[in-house]
């Protein structure tokens, strides 16, 4: 495959997402790629969702919920999806205020405090912000590279969009019935009001909006690249989540298969495990044969800081062409 994945639409790449297991280096792979992308000339901006905060380290920038500049043509921001899960939330209330009667809103408080805290508040709080930050592209940015959350929660809130554009047509449907009857108690009791769109309904339009212009988008402009190493579970987490991106529709770029040993015969140690990973090696060149692999050397140390980072990106180059 020339191209790192088929396009049916031909359209540019623009969003690169990285995805695999805790703890495989996607995280320096992403801000590794952004930097080569950035060199290329393209205005780049690499959203980090690693609570960590291991991207400002690398980039030896201080970064924050905002996009900060971190080099040429290069911008990076941190996400903290707790922190925004609590902003979400405090915007349904706001909603809320102003569509519900005083008497509910001491039960509405409650209920929102456990929404906080429930497990999938914070992902869509955080596909939220996701589609969001997608609107600024191509206008301020070419490209968009998101370090992802763990791949099996990312999945989730990629096929989230179509699940959320069916409900809130449901609940338009049911509002505007309501609005409906409100109107017609307020014809026949002679109260005379504007018609005013309820801001509640509004707001999930376009949220609705937006998630069906994000799907699109992730179907036509993007591309994710599974990280993963040459062991067992990284393996069987690769096809699954190749075999989910299927069912989304998401195009499946190259595979990174990160941090492998180098053969050294005088180690009795590193030549078995060498040879533990070469068997996993020729497994995931048999399995994933439909997808071009990256095979990423294992650095002596661990990756701090942008000097290293460069070489990289460098190596990266190399190994990839740049698209």
């Amino acid at each position: 495959m020339a191209h790192d994945h088929a396009n049916h639409h031909d359209l540019p790449t623009r969003f690169y997402l990285f995805g695999g297991k805790g703890g495989v280096g996607k995280t320096t792979l992403a801000a590794a790629n952004a930097l080569r992308l950035a060199a290329s000339g393209q205005r780049t901006l690499l959203v980090s969702t690693d609570p960590a905060h291991s991207v400002s380290d690398l980039l030896e920038t201080r970064l924050t919920a905002e996009p900060t500049p971190a080099g040429d043509r290069l911008w990076a921001m941190e996400i903290d999806p707790e922190a925004d899960a609590k902003r979400y939330v405090a915007s349904i209330r706001e909603d809320a205020e102003s569509a519900v009667s005083k008497a509910v809103l001491p039960a509405l408080d409650r209920h929102l405090k456990l929404a906080v805290q429930a497990p999938g508040t914070a992902e869509s709080a955080l596909f939220d912000r996701f589609t969001h930050i997608m609107t600024w592209c191509p206008e301020h940015y070419d490209v968009v590279v998101f370090d992802t959350a763990p791949s099996g929660h990312t999945l989730r809130l990629l096929t989230l969009p179509s699940m959320l554009g069916a409900w809130v047509e449901g609940l338009q449907q049911q509002r505007a019935k309501v609005n409906k009857l409100q109107g017609m108690w307020r014809t026949m009791a002679g109260v005379k009001e504007p018609d005013r769109e309820d801001r509640v309904l509004a707001r999930l339009r376009q949220r609705a909006e937006r998630f069906a212009q994000a799907r699109q988008r992730l179907h036509t402009e993007s591309v994710f690249h599974p990280v993963l190493q040459a062991e067992r579970l990284p393996i069987e987490e690769t096809a699954r989540v190749i075999e989910q991106l299927r069912d989304t529709h998401i195009p499946v770029g190259a595979l990174y298969v990160n941090r492998l040993w180098p053969v050294d015969e005088a180690s009795a140690f590193v030549t078995e495990r060498v040879a533990q990973q070469n068997e996993y090696l020729a497994e995931i060149r048999e399995r994933f044969a439909a997808h071009r692999l990256i095979e990423v050397a294992q650095s002596a140390r661990d990756i701090v800081g942008l000097d290293q980072l460069r070489e990289l990106a460098a190596r990266l180059a190399q190994l990839s062409p740049a698209r």
